[in-house]
């Protein structure tokens, strides 16, 4: 079985030797009139284009009648960011297959015009199983000679290095849980990030039953056996940087076990990985930028099944940190994962400036914010208002939902053991943060996401399927702090 990983960017190209025809980005229909980019004649053609009034954009020819160019009238929006990112995205893919050189016009801004390159490179994204012939279609791009005088290096490979960060989320979430094995994604993972030399350790088999008795609990149901990823990168051995740990649930697949899911329910399921996906994602990105951190990735995967080994309500076991846990409901398997994940990350002797974790955790938390929508939960003012704010800036958002201490009583059994759901059935996302919150050290800063990680509806750039929620929030935010945090 091949996957097609889109690691390599399409819709762009950076070689001036091949010709592009030129589109010209313009704020409304004056402008046209009024620009010297085109000739009299184009324009008399333009103002007559049934396309151009309807679609708003529209072509014209060169002085043999050829194709010559294509204008577009991008839309003034109320939200102009998230606007000109979809407008992009639709363009790229009506547009003809052609290599086009985008010329921008009027006020464009340096942040509008990033986000016209995203929105066009993420309308390319295209999952197969089977491996693409290339060869076989004519390819669309954009070429980037002027973008590049107008737009810094860096800037550019920002850019780059999210929609990569994207894609890859995407095709992990997209996999059929048959392939995306717990073994089969240590493989994967150890192949997407070999280019970037990162400390990849596995635990596995006894080691994992002996030492992350929680992620073995979970996933000794399964044939495919668990496993605990834990993925260190330093830029060097000695250096001042940011210690930054990001933690992601990687169920592959969630039957509910004993307390199984109705099938409509199991349908969406191969994506309960989700949180793990986009936190490689977000890795990817900001290794492929060089970012100036030691980062760490730790993934807990295991797949929720039925067998004679299921995990039952009512089942007591110890944590990583000796903590016994009543097991209140086998469809909440992912937050046990999490418990042991963040244990772990705790242990280091490196000091961590912040933790944050990703997961498809509740179904509560997409009753009370949507599919769309992932929830955030902090034990940091700061780090949740970094979170949030960089969310609007870069048309990411998630929404802050308190720790509310008072349902903790939820978590409490008369004989001295922690319920991994709560007694009450309310406020099921709050608790689930609440059960995490329990294996955080007071003194660390800590984030834990509640996530969808996938689109339901489709889009010009977001196509239904696995959706890497969060990713371009967290790689800014994380950037920004390293940036201004760097000894």
């Amino acid at each position: 079985m091949v996957y097609n990983f889109n690691e390599i960017l399409n819709g762009f190209c950076e070689n001036r030797k091949i010709k592009s025809i030129p589109l010209y980005l313009f704020n409304d229909i004056k402008s046209l009139n009024s620009t010297k980019l085109i000739s009299e004649k184009q324009k008399k053609f333009l103002n007559t284009s049934f396309a151009l009034e309807t679609q708003h954009f529209g072509f014209f020819p060169d002085e043999e009648f050829a194709l010559g160019g294509a204008i577009a009238i991008i839309k003034k929006s109320h939200e102009p960011k998230k606007s000109l990112i979809d407008q992009a995205a639709k363009l790229s893919q009506k547009l003809p297959k052609k290599k086009w050189s985008v010329q921008f016009v009027d006020e464009f801004e340096n942040f509008d015009k990033l986000n016209f390159i995203l929105g066009w490179g993420l309308a390319f994204y295209n999952f197969s199983i089977k491996k693409i012939n290339k060869s076989s279609h004519e390819k669309q791009s954009l070429c980037l000679s002027q973008c590049k005088k107008e737009i810094s290096k860096n800037s550019l490979e920002k850019c780059f290095s999210e929609i990569r960060g994207i894609f890859l989320t995407r095709d992990l979430i997209n996999l059929p849980p048959n392939i995306l094995t717990p073994l089969n994604y240590e493989k994967i993972i150890k192949k997407l990030f070999k280019k970037f030399s990162p400390t990849i350790l596995s635990y596995k088999d006894k080691q994992l039953e002996k030492n992350f008795p929680l992620v073995n609990f979970v996933g000794r149901s399964s044939e495919n056996k668990p496993v605990l990823i834990d993925l260190q990168w330093n830029k060097s051995k000695k250096n001042n940087y940011p210690n930054i740990v990001l933690v992601g649930k990687g169920v592959t697949f969630d039957s509910g076990g004993l307390d199984i899911k109705p099938s409509n329910s199991m349908l969406l399921m191969k994506k309960d990985m989700g949180g793990s996906a986009v936190v490689l994602g977000i890795a990817y990105a900001l290794m492929s930028i060089n970012c100036p951190v030691n980062l760490r990735v730790i993934l807990p995967l295991a797949e929720n099944a039925v067998s004679e080994k299921s995990m039952r309500p009512l089942d007591v076991v110890l944590s990583r940190n000796k903590t016994p846990i009543e097991i209140g409901n086998t469809d909440a398997e992912g937050r046990l994962l999490l418990a042991d994940a963040l244990t772990f990350s705790q242990e280091s002797k490196t000091k961590h400036d912040f933790i944050i974790n990703f997961a498809t955790l509740t179904g509560a938390a997409r009753v009370a914010l949507g599919t769309e929508l992932p929830a955030l939960f902090t034990n940091n003012e700061n780090l949740g208002n970094n979170i949030i704010n960089e969310g609007i800036e870069q048309i990411d958002p998630m929404w802050k939902l308190p720790l509310f201490k008072p349902y903790e009583k939820q978590l409490k059994k008369n004989y001295n053991v922690l319920s991994s759901t709560g007694s009450f059935g309310t406020g099921g996302a709050i608790t689930a943060a609440l059960f995490l919150k329990k294996f955080v050290d007071k003194k660390t800063s800590w984030a834990h996401v509640d996530l969808m990680a996938w689109n339901t509806t489709s889009r010009p750039g977001f196509p239904i399927g696995g959706e890497a929620m969060g990713l371009r929030n967290i790689v800014n935010m994380i950037l920004k702090y390293c940036h201004k945090n760097q000894a």
